[in-house]
């Protein structure tokens, strides 16, 4: 089991939001933060801290979004995902993630590799009444 954040702000200049995206060099492709959970952790705890790890933002969670279902590697993959907003922090290029992005949901959608992840994108909208 994993979980992950549609990581959210306030554009620094224009006050419109924008969605973080995380580029994975391990798999190549652009997605939301997410990651496995620890033995016993509950799902939200474990998506605020993979946020963390790999966006370097600290975040106030939201609302949930859709829990993701899909095979990867042959092996059935479900992913609890919420909304979340930064709050502070700084990215820093790491192992799991070389690049970050910030975004309009418009070009966050178009730039999501896996139609799963365009999915959140709507869903997100959806929560924060965004048309």
């Amino acid at each position: 089991m994993a979980a992950g954040c549609v990581l959210w702000r306030r554009s620094p200049r224009a006050g419109e939001v924008e969605i973080a995206l995380v580029h994975r060099p391990k798999y190549d492709d652009w997605s939301h933060p997410k990651g496995k959970l620890k033995r016993g952790e509950e799902p939200l705890r474990g998506a605020l801290r993979e946020v963390l790890e790999e966006t370097g933002y600290a975040c106030a969670p939201g609302p949930p979004l859709p829990t993701a279902h899909y095979v990867a590697n042959d092996r059935p993959k479900l992913v609890h995902y919420w909304a979340a907003e930064a709050t502070d922090g700084q990215f820093v290029p790491n192992r799991e993630v070389d690049r970050l992005l910030w975004l309009p949901p418009d070009a966050a959608r178009v730039r999501l590799t896996h139609e799963r992840d365009r999915e959140l994108v709507d869903a997100f909208r959806d929560v924060l009444h965004m048309a």
